[in-house]
């Protein structure tokens, strides 16, 4: 775990007007403002997308439990502790056990539904989007209609930009650690 990230981490003072009412709304949310939010708000445009992007998923169909289950599957593939921590806790809030978010990690569960969901996702991320119509298939089999398949790509694509923030940048931890499956 890195203990400098390689942007700076901004306060809401510091950052780009059109950021700091942004990083207004993050902290409400949150209660603070997470380090991840901070580095991004370097770009007010880039701070925009990303949580424009937490806000419409969040009002999407899968719920809050299903987001969070995905997010710690694809944050594992892409050894990025930072969201794996901050997914953790999030699925842990939304009602997951630790058992549920352990098995989310390696891309498991339980319920068929979320099995089938978890596997659609790793599979796009391993194979960078290159599937096959069968998985999506065995979603359909799973009972997602093409509204929350794609919304279920947009999990994936807002969860690799995130990763991808905190892996490259080296953003600080500031949620309990989880440890990886495969460092």
């Amino acid at each position: 775990m890195s203990q400098s990230a390689r942007l700076s981490l901004l306060q809401r003072d510091a950052a780009p007007a059109a950021s700091a009412a942004l990083l207004d709304q993050i902290h409400g949310a949150f209660g603070a403002t997470p380090n991840m939010f901070r580095a991004v708000a370097n770009s007010p445009a880039a701070l925009a997308s990303m949580w424009g992007a937490f806000g419409a998923l969040g009002q999407g169909t899968l719920g809050a439990r299903l987001g969070e289950q995905l997010a710690v599957a694809i944050a594992d593939l892409n050894a990025c502790e930072y969201c794996l921590a901050a997914h953790t806790a999030l699925g842990r809030k939304a009602g997951a056990s630790a058992e549920e978010m352990a098995a989310a990690q390696a891309g498991q569960a339980q319920d068929a539904r979320t099995r089938a969901a978890l596997q659609f996702a790793t599979s796009v991320v391993q194979q960078r989007g290159q599937i096959d119509a069968a998985r999506v298939e065995a979603l359909r089999q799973a009972g997602f209609d093409d509204g929350a398949i794609m919304e279920i790509m947009a999990h994936i694509a807002l969860n690799l930009f995130t990763n991808y923030v905190n892996v490259a940048f080296a953003v600080p931890l500031d949620f309990p650690h989880v440890k990886l499956r495969q460092p």
